[in-house]
Order: C-alpha cells, then structure tokens, then sequence
C-alpha cells in the first residue's frame, strides 16, 4: 500500500505550504516535458500528482488520515458492507447466498405463491413445513439479479493531454486495465462514465483531475504562459522559439514591446477553440552591467511619461 506522505517525501505534519513546494519541487524534475520519453519519470510524474491531487486538498488529507479514503482517492468500505461482504436488498440468507426483495415477498399484501391457511393446515409441524417450502417457491420464483453499482476512480492526467485529447489507461478495482478516451479541453474535476464497468453491470465513474504544468496555465478555451525577454529583444524585436501544446514554433517580438504585452497565436489553445496568449515579461541581466550602465547614462530618450497618474 502507497503512503501519499512518503511519495512526496514529507512527514504526515507537514503543512499545505511545504505539501505544494515538495509537490512542484518533485514535478520539475520528472515532468514529460522534461524528462522527454522517460517512462519511468513519467510514471513517477503520475504517482506525485495523484498523492498532491489528495493531500492538496484539506478535506480529501483529512478523509485519507481518517482512513475514509484510500491513495486512489477511493472510499474504504467499513466491514459488513460492499465487496461482496453484506447482504444485498432487504437482507439475505446466510446460508444459501440468496438475497429477498420486498416484492419477493408479496409486497404489501403478503407473500405470494403462500396462503396463510397452510401455517395451520395439515396439523402440527407438517403446517410449519409448508409455511417454509411455500416461502422457498415464492422466493425462488421471484429471484432477481442484484442492481448494478457504481464504481468510483480518481484518475489525474497531464495538462496537456487534458487540453489537447487523446487516451490513456485506468485499472480497475479488479485488476482490468482499460483505455480512456479524454475529450480535448475536459476540466478540472470533470467525470467520465464508462459503462458497464461497475459492480454486477453498474458504471465507473472517472473523476479527472487536471496535473498542473511548469508553464502553461488554462483560461477557459484559451491556455496562457508567460515569456521571459532580454531587454534588447523588447527594443529591437526578435524571433524566439516557444514552446506550445502542440511543440515548438518560433514567435516574432515586435519591436519596442513592453512587459504585460500579450501575443496571440491563433489555435495553439484547445483545439479549434482556443488561442495561446503569450504574456511577455521583460528582463534585465540578473548582474551589473556597465555597458548598459553606460547607454542609459548617455541616452536622452525623447518625452515619455511612463506614470501618467498626475
């Protein structure tokens, strides 16, 4: 059995905070986009985004430390009930594994294929032994097939894969392993039900849950980043390869672009829905630089009010 603690490699004291930084500290370091065709980073990448998909979450940490859900996310069962452990319906004979309706036993009028007379019939104990073989008949010919039940599955998924579409695989509680489709752009908390993979003909239940990414973020139909620029590409324009959904392209910089500027790319969001907006961020170099120390002491910039606020 995982310990949800232990795969994010913090103790069970631990706070949300350090939860989140041991989260996004693990998942630079094995994400797809890093790792690049790396199954065993990618699988590692599952295991911490479903254990942060549980204990990033006040109330599924405090159902998982109660020991009301397991790792998967999925309710523990108490003793007497589902797997097959209790009596289906309206209780069941121990002894022959057969389960009774109320409608098997007559409804609201009695039981059917038994006349009461028989309890006094016959005399003695032959009465009683009618009254049992008649229930028997009754219930015999009235035996239906248990309801299906629903079987619910927490299954967390790489951002884009959630944007773009594809399939992935689930296994199920008993042990089958089946493909998922995922709808391109499906959200954050979205549930897949497939049929007839429950208990005795029920459904499972497949509730998505969207890994982040190190640098795309979702905005309805639309996915955003943000990306870093040198100063003399604001000024003078650039090419720059970016990355997008769907792999790299190379983005053009207009000249004199400013921080907060917003590029769109036409259809690198959700496909045919959405857009890729690029926010632009301007940096300057993280040491002194004296020959730009130098030009801006020279420079005589022509009237310019960056803070028009007076």
């Amino acid at each position: 059995m995982t310990d949800l603690y232990q795969t994010l490699g913090v103790s069970k004291s631990a706070s949300a905070a350090e939860i989140k930084k041991a989260y996004h500290k693990l998942a630079r370091t094995c994400h797809p986009d890093v790792t690049k065709n790396d199954p065993k980073a990618a699988e590692k990448f599952k295991e911490i985004s479903a254990a942060y998909d549980i204990l990033g979450d006040e109330t599924k940490r405090r159902q998982y430390d109660a020991g009301e859900i397991d790792e998967q996310g999925k309710p523990r069962a108490p003793f007497g009930f589902g797997g097959g452990s209790g009596y289906q319906q309206y209780g069941g004979n121990p002894f022959t594994g057969r389960s009774y309706s109320y409608q098997d036993m007559g409804g609201a009028g009695g039981f059917e294929g038994f006349d009461f007379s028989d309890l006094f019939g016959g005399g003695g104990a032959g009465g009683f032994a009618d009254l049992f073989s008649n229930m028997g008949r009754a219930a015999g010919s009235k035996s239906r097939r248990p309801m299906g039940q629903d079987v619910s599955y927490s299954l967390t998924i790489d951002f884009v894969l959630a944007m773009t579409g594809g399939e992935t695989s689930v296994r199920l509680s008993n042990g089958k392993q089946i493909k998922v489709k995922i709808p391109a752009g499906i959200a954050d908390g979205a549930t897949l039900r497939l049929r007839g993979q429950g208990q005795n003909g029920g459904d499972a239940l497949i509730k998505i849950n969207v890994a982040s990414h190190p640098h795309f973020k979702r905005n309805g139909n639309d996915v955003e980043m943000t990306l870093p620029i040198t100063l003399k590409e604001a000024v003078l324009g650039a090419k720059v390869t970016i990355p997008t959904l769907t792999g790299a392209v190379a983005l053009t910089i207009p000249p004199n672009t400013s921080s907060d500027k917003i590029l769109r790319l036409k259809g690198k969001g959700v496909p045919n829905k959405g857009d890729l907006l690029v926010r632009v961020q301007v940096l300057l170099p993280d040491h002194p630089d004296e020959d730009l120390e130098n030009f801006v002491k020279s420079w005589k910039p022509k009237s310019q009010n960056p803070r028009p606020f007076f």
